[in-house]
């Protein structure tokens, strides 16, 4: 017998068709459509402390990367917008982690909030939650004090991959406590805009061992990107393993 239609899937039904009515108007993606996108390398130090719990990151490793950095709306130039960092982090087990993270506050009451400001160096937050265990985590990408500058615009952001190799150090927070460094991203070499236009990040499917979406705002994410990816033609790469096996 089919299953029964729900509340639920009569409001994800018309979240997709309205996603995928306005990709369709804007001719590319629905969120930041404009962006640079790097070849990259993510280094993981490891927590001091108490584990999380997820192995990628307790423990220390180094992966190859693709960094995209983008433009929300997109505004003009330089001017205040939601910037966007989305950190491909090609696993040794042979499937991705996508880190999805936007410009926000630092402060626990502002990582939640998305924020918009002019320069591309500051702090990322995934803005929404993740579950390792009982514990509920945030993920960010905060300014390296000792890396070059990344700027104002896109075309600053290419000129400073260009002269050497960015970076953002990688954090990780309770709901409430301080982020904690565990690793760093560096951004390479620019992909090409055809490479750029093809990427489709998964952040809700390409999750690592050990860690899962939560809340709201991740089932959000799940019907809009699998809507703009599906109307543009882009087919995200997918992890090799299950949800349920990633919780464990």
């Amino acid at each position: 017998m089919p299953r029964a239609v729900t509340a639920l899937d009569r409001i994800a039904a018309a979240v997709e068709g309205t996603t995928a009515a306005l990709t369709r108007l804007r001719r590319a993606r629905l969120l930041h459509p404009l962006g640079r996108s790097f070849a990259g390398e993510v280094t993981v130090w490891g927590r001091p402390g108490p584990p999380t719990g997820v192995p990628l990151i307790d423990r220390p490793g180094r992966y190859r990367a693709t960094v995209r950095l983008s433009k929300g709306v997109p505004t003009p130039g330089g001017w205040p917008d939601v910037l966007g960092l989305a950190v491909r982090v090609h696993l040794d087990a042979g499937h991705p982690f996508d880190l999805l993270v936007s410009s926000a506050g630092s402060p626990p009451v502002l990582r939640h909030l998305p924020l918009p400001r002019r320069r591309f160096a500051g702090t990322y937050s995934t803005i929404m939650s993740y579950r390792a265990g009982r514990r509920r985590l945030f993920l960010a990408a905060l300014a390296d004090p000792e890396s070059v500058d990344l700027g104002s615009s896109l075309a600053d952001v290419a000129a400073a991959a260009r002269a050497d190799a960015p970076r953002l150090v990688l954090a990780v927070a309770s709901a409430a406590g301080p982020w904690r460094p565990f690793g760093q991203v560096s951004v390479g070499p620019q992909l090409s805009a055809r490479e750029d236009a093809r990427l489709a990040f998964d952040p809700i499917g390409n999750l690592p061992p050990g860690l899962r979406a939560a809340g709201p705002l991740a089932w959000l994410r799940e019907h809009t990107y699998r809507a703009s990816q599906r109307t543009r033609g882009a087919t995200p790469e997918r992890a090799s393993v299950s949800p349920a096996a990633r919780s464990r």
